[in-house]
């Protein structure tokens, strides 16, 4: 593969691209281990460089781009967010803080994402760095599992027990916490099984299918009881756009197959991360029940908020910026509660639309394209993100990082299909 096909002579934006992708991998296990430097504003340092660097290099044709639903969208969006800081129940803190992840983060990467990925190697590129990274993590899960904990890791375990030693088994949580580790492992794993199914050479197809395994594996060990459910429905709907019947039927037999076995019987139940994956099956499960009967609560409370209590009311930075407020004292987990909570049920309905849009949009032009190679490999992304979005009711999931780039950037290359199928062909995956 000749200078990594082209990898050095890529533009400087690009490569900012794709090194904030590296940066929001790993800036959490780094600022585990190193303390006293704020590593989380450095997303918006590298999205601002990024920004003004793509602005000054791009040509005019690429920004054509971004007269994409999709943009527009993530603005309305943006623009809702913003109008958020007159909320009357929240501290402009609170907002201020919450924001960034909620509506600023999709805002500039979607844009960033239609601007700049535009050719069949950059999404190759973008397998890879998602594909080694996430194996990275499960590695280092691994790691945690069998051989034990770096100081961070201690010092975070220490801090999280409740949630992270269960029956004093371990719930593996990797570079991040084991709800963002189980989640990720499911939605990358998915992704690197699908990829192997296209042509390529057979060292690429090994390699993917133990990144596979491995994220796989990860997934078990985290814990995560709702990736369980995320990874069906990104099944689900990669065979459906497959547009394979047998394939379908197959397939389907099998993940009903692993259900029913996980739901009616106990095989494996010796093993902690079989028998806690079973318990996800379990409608009786103590904290399902703990969720909604918090969700029942909040449901009374919020029928006097129809657009909400404020961005950052609920959760950490509602512990931080509005502790005086009951939603601060409510436990969100689901990211659709903390949504809820924080636009009403007025805001949390656009979004789930603008998500469902999204969804049934890209499945559409996925649906209609001829690159039967690159049909293959944006079928992995959008099936992954609906892994997601159900993932998400169960844990805030697709507004942490780095599911959110993933995603983000995902929906980017999606929308920019039909021009990405008329450039040429790439090797890296081939």
């Amino acid at each position: 593969m000749s200078n990594f096909e082209g990898i050095n002579s890529m533009p400087v934006n690009k490569k900012l691209l794709f090194f904030l992708v590296i940066y929001c991998f790993l800036f959490g296990v780094i600022n585990r281990e190193v303390r006293g430097v704020p590593f989380g504003t450095g997303i918006e340092i590298l999205l601002i460089i990024t920004l003004i660097v793509t602005i000054f290099m791009s040509k005019k044709e690429d920004w054509i781009n971004i007269n994409s639903d999709l943009f527009y969208l993530m603005a309305i969006w943006f623009l809702i967010s913003l109008i958020e800081v007159t909320n009357p129940y929240s501290s402009f803190l609170g907002w201020l803080n919450e924001i960034r992840t909620t509506a600023l983060y999709p805002f500039l990467m979607v844009m960033l994402g239609l601007v700049i990925l535009k050719n069949k190697r950059d999404l190759d590129w973008f397998f890879i760095f998602i594909i080694i990274l996430s194996t990275l993590a499960s590695i280092n899960g691994i790691k945690q599992l069998h051989i034990g904990l770096f100081p961070g890791e201690k010092e975070f375990l220490a801090l999280n027990s409740k949630t992270h030693l269960i029956w004093g088994k371990l719930r593996v949580f990797s570079f991040w916490d084991a709800g963002q580790f189980g989640a990720l492992q499911a939605h990358i794993g998915f992704i690197a099984l699908m990829l192997s199914f296209v042509p390529m050479k057979l060292w690429k197809r090994i390699f993917l299918l133990c990144c596979a395994c491995l994220n796989f594996y990860g997934m078990l060990i985290s814990g995560t009881r709702g990736a369980l459910f995320g990874l069906v429905i990104a099944i689900f709907v990669g065979l459906l756009l497959s547009k394979n019947i047998k394939a379908l039927l197959i397939g389907g037999f099998i993940a009903v197959s692993f259900l029913v076995v996980l739901k009616y019987t106990h095989i494996g139940d010796s093993n902690y991360q079989i028998y806690r994956l079973r318990t996800a099956l379990n409608p009786k499960d103590p904290s399902l029940n703990v969720r909604f009967n918090t969700q029942r609560n909040l449901r009374i409370y919020m029928q006097d908020y129809p657009f909400g209590g404020g961005l950052g009311v609920i959760g950490y930075n509602g512990n931080l910026y509005n502790s005086d407020k009951y939603l601060s004292t409510v436990q969100p987990d689901s990211y659709y509660v903390k949504l809820w909570a924080m636009y009403g049920i007025v805001g949390f309905t656009i979004w789930f639309c603008m998500m469902l849009y999204i969804l049934g949009k890209c499945c559409g032009l996925i649906w209609n394209m001829k690159d039967l190679n690159l049909r293959l490999k944006l079928v992995s992304l959008i099936a992954g993100f609906a892994g997601v979005l159900m993932c998400s009711y169960g844990n805030e999931v697709i507004n942490i990082m780095p599911t959110s780039i993933v995603v983000y950037l995902s929906w980017a290359i999606i929308a920019n299909a039909a021009k990405i199928e008329k450039t040429k062909r790439s090797t890296l995956l081939a």
